[in-house]
C-alpha cells in the first residue's frame, strides 16, 4: 500500500477510494497526533472543521467530526468557507489544528482531506507520516487506544461568525479601498462562491458580474473556475469590467483576465504584486519565490526589475516551505497560488484578486498595461495520462528523449518533465522560442512518455 498523503493531503474518489471510514479514521490518528501536541494543563486539544460544496462533503465531514470527538477534541464547524478561511481561523482562533475537505479543481466526484497545523499552517512530511503511521496501527492494524468517555468526548460548537470574520479580515489587509474599479468574479461554484463577491463588494469594487457562483454540491469546478477561463473572458467585454477573476474549488488560487479578456496567469500576477510590494517596501529582502514551471518571461522580468528569484519544486508547498525557511513575503505557482505570507498561511485566491484590484486602484492603470511587467514566452503543457508515473526519473530511454530535446532547444528554451501529485498522469512542459518550436518538441516528448512508461 502506497503513501496516503500526496503533495496536498489525501484525495480520492469520495465514497471508493475516500471512504467515510478512513475520514474517521485519520481524524482519530489526526487528534491524536495534532491534538495531544497541544494538550497541557487540562487543555481540551480543538479544531476547525470546514469544506467546499461537494455532496460528498456532507458525509466526509461527518465522519471527520466524529472521529475527532470520538477521541476527545472539541470542534468548531465553520461549514462551507475556502481552505484560506479555514487556515485564518485555525490560528485567528488559537484551535490546536483544522481540517478542510476539499479537492480544490479536480472534478465533483473527487473529495479530499487537509490537515492544518497549529496557526494554520501546512504540516510537515513528518508530521503526516505520523498521523499515517497510527492510523495504520490502531485502525488498519486493530490497536486499542483509550477512547473518552462521559465529559471527556469532544463537543461540537457550529461556528457561524467564521464568513464575516475572514471576510474582515480580507478587507483589513489592503493597501487601498477598490473604489471604481468593476469587477467581474467566476467562484467555481466553489467554496468562496459567496465570500469572494462579499470581500470585493465590501472592499469598494462594482462586483458588475458573477459566475460559478450558485453552488449544487455537484457543479464544483464544472465549466467554470480557474481551469475553464472561457466564460470569464466573454464577460469581461460584456460587462466592460476592468478585472476578472477565476477561483477554484477551494479558492487558494486566483487567475485573472484583462478588460479585453484576455488571461493573466500566476505568473503576472506574482510579477505584478511583486513591483507593487517593492514601491511599497514590503517585499521582505527583495525576493519572490516561484517554481522550476514558471515561464521564463517571468525569469527575465525580474531580473530587468531588479527583483531577485528563489526557485523551488514544483507545488505551493515547496513555495511555502522557502518562504518560511528564508523570510520572504511573496510567492506562488503560475497556476494562480500566490502566498502573501504576511496575510495569510497558504495560497489565498480572493486574497490574491483584492491585492490585484488594488493594484489597479491606485496606479489608475488597466490591468493589461500592468501585466507588460512581463512577456511570456511560448510554453505548452501537455498532461500525459494513463502511464506509470513512478519511472518518470529512472526511465533510461526517456531521460534520452529529454536530453534529445534539450540539445535542440538549446539555451532559447527548456523542457520539464514530472508526475503530478494529485492525479495519475504526468506532466510534460516545453518552453520554446517560438509557439510551432514548442508544440512540435512537447509533442514528441508526450509520445515517448506514452511509449515508454505506458
Amino acid at each position: 500500500m502506497g503513501r496516503l498523503f500526496g503533495t496536498d493531503g489525501v484525495r480520492g474518489v469520495a465514497n471508493e477510494g475516500l471512504t467515510a471510514e478512513l475520514a474517521l479514521g485519520l481524524s482519530v490518528a489526526a487528534a491524536h497526533v495534532l491534538g495531544e501536541a497541544g494538550a497541557h494543563d487540562g487543555h481540551r486539544p480543538v479544531a476547525v472543521v470546514g469544506r467546499d460544496p461537494r455532496a460528498s462533503g456532507e458525509f466526509l465531514e461527518a465522519a471527520v467530526i466524529a472521529g475527532l470527538a470520538s477521541a476527545g477534541v472539541d470542534v468548531l464547524r465553520v461549514g462551507v468557507l475556502p481552505t484560506p478561511a479555514v487556515a485564518y481561523l485555525t490560528g485567528a482562533l488559537g484551535a490546536d489544528f483544522g481540517v478542510m475537505l476539499s479537492a480544490s479543481h479536480n472534478a465533483m466526484p473527487d473529495n479530499g482531506i487537509k490537515f492544518l497545523a497549529r496557526g494554520g499552517h501546512k504540516l510537515d512530511d513528518t508530521i503526516e507520516d505520523a498521523i499515517e503511521a497510527h492510523y495504520r496501527t490502531h485502525t488498519l492494524g486493530g490497536e486499542n487506544w483509550n477512547r473518552p468517555t462521559g465529559a471527556a468526548v469532544g463537543r461540537v460548537r457550529e461556528y457561524t461568525e467564521g464568513f464575516d470574520r475572514y471576510v474582515a479580515h480580507l478587507i483589513g489587509v489592503l493597501p487601498n479601498r477598490l473604489d471604481g474599479i468593476k469587477v467581474v468574479i467566476d467562484g467555481a461554484h466553489g467554496a468562496a462562491a459567496y465570500v469572494a463577491p462579499e470581500a470585493f463588494a465590501r472592499a469598494g469594487a462594482e462586483v458588475v458580474h458573477t459566475l460559478g457562483t450558485e453552488p449544487t454540491g455537484l457543479n464544483i469546478n464544472d465549466g467554470v473556475g480557474s481551469t475553464h477561463l472561457d466564460r470569464l473572458r466573454a464577460a469581461m467585454t460584456e460587462h466592460q469590467a476592468d478585472l476578472g477573476i477565476a477561483l477554484d474549488g477551494d479558492a487558494d488560487r486566483c487567475l485573472a483576465a484583462d478588460a479585453d479578456g484576455n488571461e493573466v496567469d500566476g505568473d503576472q500576477i506574482i510579477a505584478i504584486l511583486a513591483v507593487a510590494m517593492r514601491e511599497a517596501g514590503t517585499l521582505r529582502r527583495n525576493t519572490a519565490v516561484a517554481t522550476v514551471m514558471s515561464n521564463l518571461g517571468f525569469k527575465l522580468a525580474m531580473e530587468r526589475e531588479g527583483i531577485d528569484l528563489v526557485e523551488t519544486a514544483v507545488g505551493d508547498r515547496y513555495v511555502l516551505e522557502a518562504m518560511k525557511e528564508q523570510g520572504f513575503a511573496l510567492g506562488g505557482e503560475q497556476s494562480g497560488h500566490v502566498i502573501l505570507l504576511d496575510h495569510a498561511t497558504t495560497g489565498d485566491g480572493t486574497l490574491t484578486g483584492l491585492m490585484l484590484g488594488a493594484r489597479l486602484a491606485a496606479t489608475k492603470q488597466p490591468l493589461a498595461d500592468l501585466a507588460t511587467v512581463m512577456t511570456r514566452l511560448p510554453q505548452l503543457l501537455i498532461n500525459v495520462k494513463g502511464v506509470d508515473k513512478s519511472r518518470v526519473k529512472s526511465c533510461a530511454e526517456l531521460a534520452a528523449a529529454v536530453a534529445e530535446a534539450e540539445a535542440e532547444l538549446g539555451s532559447t528554451g527548456r523542457v520539464l518533465l514530472r508526475p503530478s501529485g494529485t492525479e495519475p498522469l504526468v506532466r510534460v512542459m516545453v518552453e520554446a522560442a517560438d509557439q510551432v518550436q514548442a508544440k512540435a518538441v512537447a509533442e514528441r516528448l508526450a509520445e515517448a512518455v506514452r511509449t515508454y512508461l505506458g
